[in-house]
């Protein structure tokens, strides 16, 4: 049994209720990734590279010496920033001040991954590596297809795993050599998205599907509960959370391994539109689209991370729960439990000492355990197995 354990803190939240997605002012543009260093943000678009140092309030173009504007994907290693272009790969090394061309001239570069000085490069005509930040690359494609694009990459340990359009899933165990097809598990794998939390590793294809592997790709077990049948563009894994971002569908959440998503889209617009990248820093979480620019979040109305203390003085358990959850606080309290969409499910008093509460007709996925005390309050997620 997993007990859950939080500290009453006063905390500020927008109201979940009327929590949504907000426009920033990068908009009317297609977005394609973000990845954030510090307080810096940057978003590579069809249009160049753009900078916010305020959390998305504003945005500046930081594209002096980028000769080619539709930036596919950024990578941040310490002061180095490479951009993925549609003709090759640029580097930054003062926050966009000026690029410079790092080769592969005529590869539409659609994924970089970087292990200490080794850098991977997935492109349309295969796949390379760099060990001196991209001044030279070496070609490394034995045992791959010569016919397909390689779109995604992600590093685990010693193993780099590479996703494909239509031809697979691929491993390699030493530095790219050579690789071998895993595919045991997967269906038709076409997919853009990967990404590793410890010894999981998910893979985002077409159709809605997420798969999981927890040994090193030997295996892998379809995870998509929830989702809608739509391509899976980024998957993106902040502590216990797993986000997906989907073609024309939004953004869902999975906080149980991929066993339950749930959808997260009040306040994003009801037309068409591509949700193309996901990144979180300490505040908020950012979302790239196509036509309609960055949007972001608090995640405080996602739900509050949970804190670990012996001396807290309320514990949840268990977390996931199927049939009950147990609540122990040391004072009388209000308990509020939301859906993600805000919606309140149960509101009642419970009183001090042990509270037992009935989620058994909840339907499966991540529902908001809110506590209320005099003027403090106590915010956890709970997972409905």
């Amino acid at each position: 049994m997993k007990k859950l354990l939080f500290f009453f803190a006063l905390i500020c939240l927008t109201s979940i209720a009327n929590a949504q997605w907000q426009q920033t002012t990068l908009n009317n543009t297609d977005v394609n990734c973000i990845a954030i260093s510090g307080n810096k943000i940057f978003a590579g678009t069809t249009s160049g590279v753009f900078l916010s140092s305020n959390n998305g309030i504003s945005w500046v173009p930081v594209n002096t010496g980028l000769t080619n504007l539709n930036v596919h994907g950024i990578v941040i290693n310490g002061n180095d920033i490479f951009a993925e272009t549609m003709n090759g790969v640029f580097l930054s090394s003062n926050n966009g001040g000026n690029w410079s061309a790092k080769g592969l001239t005529g590869n539409h570069v659609l994924s970089l991954a970087i292990d200490g000085n080794n850098i991977f490069a997935a492109t349309d005509l295969g796949v390379y590596l760099s060990t001196n930040i991209g001044n030279n690359w070496t070609s490394l494609n034995n045992g791959l297809p010569t016919n397909t694009a390689f779109t995604a990459l992600a590093i685990n340990n010693n193993n780099i795993f590479l996703g494909t359009i239509d031809y697979g899933m691929f491993l390699s165990s030493n530095n790219g050599s050579n690789w071998v097809a895993i595919d045991s598990g997967l269906t038709n794998y076409s997919g853009y998205a990967l990404a590793v939390s410890g010894s999981n590793i998910f893979a985002g294809a077409t159709g809605g599907a997420v798969y999981l592997s927890s040994n090193n790709g030997q295996l892998w077990t379809m995870v998509n509960a929830g989702l809608p049948s739509s391509i899976i563009n980024v998957l993106t894994i902040s502590g216990s959370n797993i986000y997906a971002g989907t073609e024309s569908y939004g953004i869902y959440l999975s906080s149980d391994n991929g066993g339950n998503w749930t959808a997260v889209n009040s306040g994003f617009p009801t037309s068409y539109t591509n949700y193309t990248t996901i990144a979180i820093n300490g505040s908020y979480i950012f979302v790239g689209t196509w036509s309609s620019g960055v949007w972001r979040r608090p995640l405080s109305e996602l739900g509050i991370d949970q804190v670990n203390s012996a001396e807290s003085n309320v514990a949840v358990y268990p977390n996931p729960a199927k049939n009950n959850i147990t609540i122990e606080s040391l004072q009388k309290s209000t308990l509020e439990i939301l859906n993600i969409q805000g919606q309140t499910i149960i509101k009642q008093q419970i009183s001090q000492g042990k509270t037992d509460i009935d989620i058994n007709e909840f339907a499966k996925g991540v529902y908001i355990l809110r506590l209320s005390s005099n003027d403090k309050t106590a915010v956890t997620r709970i997972v409905k197995e």
